[in-house]
């Protein structure tokens, strides 16, 4: 079966913290944090000298880079890139 037609895959939708980027996506259940976040970041142009991370907005709970999906997102959630802002 191909990826692209995968039942399992979760249909979630993925936002830029300051919601000008926006994509209703579906992905494997055992992708990660880590690779959502790099899709997005590459697909989205985003600035590469900036760290990222990801919330669950619908659950506000922070998924891990190596966290999979299956356990940190359900159907139809809303995932949030966030830039990690570091004071100094």
């Amino acid at each position: 079966m191909s990826e692209l037609q995968r039942t399992d895959d979760i249909p979630l939708t993925v936002r830029t913290a300051d919601q000008t980027r926006k994509a209703a996506i579906e992905i494997a259940p055992d992708s990660t944090g880590a690779s959502v976040i790099q899709s997005a970041a590459e697909n989205w142009s985003l600035p590469t000298n900036t760290d990222y991370a990801l919330m669950n907005t619908t659950t506000g709970k922070m998924i891990s880079p190596d966290q999979s999906l299956k356990d940190a997102a359900r159907p139809g959630d809303m995932l949030e890139i966030q830039p990690v802002l570091v004071a100094g």
